[in-house]
């Protein structure tokens, strides 16, 4: 079967990066594992051999049957036809481990770390930029490494070079690992809000001071008073501002909007 652009599909051909993803997910027997994406089953097939119960999601009708003759004698595999996207998991606690594609990378990311019943843990292939990106590995914070880093703990652990996959990409990829997620860093869903408002506002203009344009975002507050007290320079850009700080200074506008 041939693979098909419009679902984003260059399947996984690489053994050495097919088990650096299982052993970032940290896979034991008895665990369940969500795999987005299971192509023709060259991740599922490892996820498997660890005894875990593995729910695959995918979206592409003609890969069902594929699936279906290939794990017909696990009783531990589920097999979901449906988008990812849409998909609601009822677990509370499983591990979400999948080749993604780079397109939907950034929606994926979001509609599980912020779903109710999140994983604990995630380990997705994604763009290697990106993975990047999301880990600040320059320095630099963005609107997607606060969001990620909101809730867990990202890590780069595993670079793949685009001859792993078929077709291979024009750009090569990383496993990307994220730990501990929760939603520890919130006292409730009104503070979790007001931080994403926080970030989005701050990177909002890039030329612009972030006192700026958190001022222009919350008009009625004392925002200079919350940068100092929250220990941020008056002069500082939303990139240079750690994730405790964007924390702290969120759990101020929540409390005093």
């Amino acid at each position: 079967m041939k693979p098909k652009k419009q679902f984003g599909q260059n399947f996984l051909t690489s053994i050495p990066a097919r088990n650096a993803i299982v052993q970032a997910g940290e896979v034991t027997p008895g665990d369940t594992v969500l795999e987005i994406g299971p192509g023709k089953g060259f991740l599922t097939r490892a996820l498997l051999n660890t005894k875990a119960h593995v729910i695959a999601v995918e979206k592409d009708r003609d890969l069902i049957p594929i699936l279906e003759e290939e794990f017909k004698l696990h009783k531990n595999f589920t097999l979901l036809q449906g988008d990812a996207l849409t998909y609601e998991p009822e677990m509370v606690d499983y591990k979400l481990i999948a080749n993604i594609p780079y397109y939907i990378t950034g929606a994926i990311l979001e509609h599980y770390l912020t779903h109710k019943n999140q994983p604990r843990t995630m380990v997705v292939l994604v763009q290697k930029e990106v993975a990047e990106r999301v880990c600040a590995r320059d320095g630099k914070e963005s609107i997607l490494s606060l969001s990620v880093k909101a809730y867990g703990e990202p890590k780069l652990v595993y670079r793949v070079s685009r001859g792993s996959f078929n077709p291979a990409p024009t750009v090569d990829s990383a496993v990307l690992q994220i730990k501990a997620i929760s939603r520890s860093h919130f006292k409730n869903q009104y503070h979790e809000a007001l931080f994403f408002k926080a970030v989005k506002a701050g990177f909002a203009h890039k030329r612009k001071l972030l006192l700026s344009n958190l001022t222009s975002a919350f008009p009625n507050t004392p925002m200079a008073e919350y940068f100092e007290s929250s220990d941020i320079p008056a002069k500082a850009r939303a990139e240079n501002v750690t994730l405790p700080k964007w924390i702290q200074l969120s759990s101020k506008l929540s409390t005093e909007s």
